[in-house]
């Protein structure tokens, strides 16, 4: 069963960093392209960022480019989300995702994401 959970959320002023983490069961890393998403108070979820072992495919939003890095530890079994330079509107929770297609190209538009295996979220909080 596969199954992931996004932790390491939490407060932090703006300017300041934090490191999410996305512990998952159930299957290898490697065999699925890993998504971050998150859902901030009254907006739509966006995505944030992808990342693939297997294709070496990779995307970040533009808000992000710069800020953030994904990455993955296999050995753990855990992705990670590296988040710098925090401002306010980064304020929401976030939520990982094991793609099986293996790509962070194709497949990508919202009509897709309902085809993935979610995670719990964590919030992250981003004070002025």
């Amino acid at each position: 069963e596969v199954q992931l959970q996004a932790s390491g959320g939490g407060l932090v002023q703006a300017g300041g960093s934090l490191r999410l983490s996305c512990a998952a069961s159930g299957f290898t890393f490697d065999d699925y392209a890993i998504r971050w998403f998150r859902q901030a108070p009254g907006k739509e979820r966006e995505s944030v960022s992808c990342i693939s072992s297997s294709d070496g495919s990779s995307y970040y939003a533009d808000s992000v480019k710069g800020r953030f890095t994904a990455s993955s530890d296999a050995a753990k079994n855990t992705a990670y989300l590296q988040m710098n330079s925090l401002k306010p509107e980064d304020t929401a929770v976030y939520y990982c995702a094991a793609d099986d297609t293996r790509s962070c190209t194709l497949y990508s538009a919202k009509y897709y994401w309902q085809s993935f295996y979610w995670g719990v979220g964590t919030l992250v909080t981003v004070s002025s």
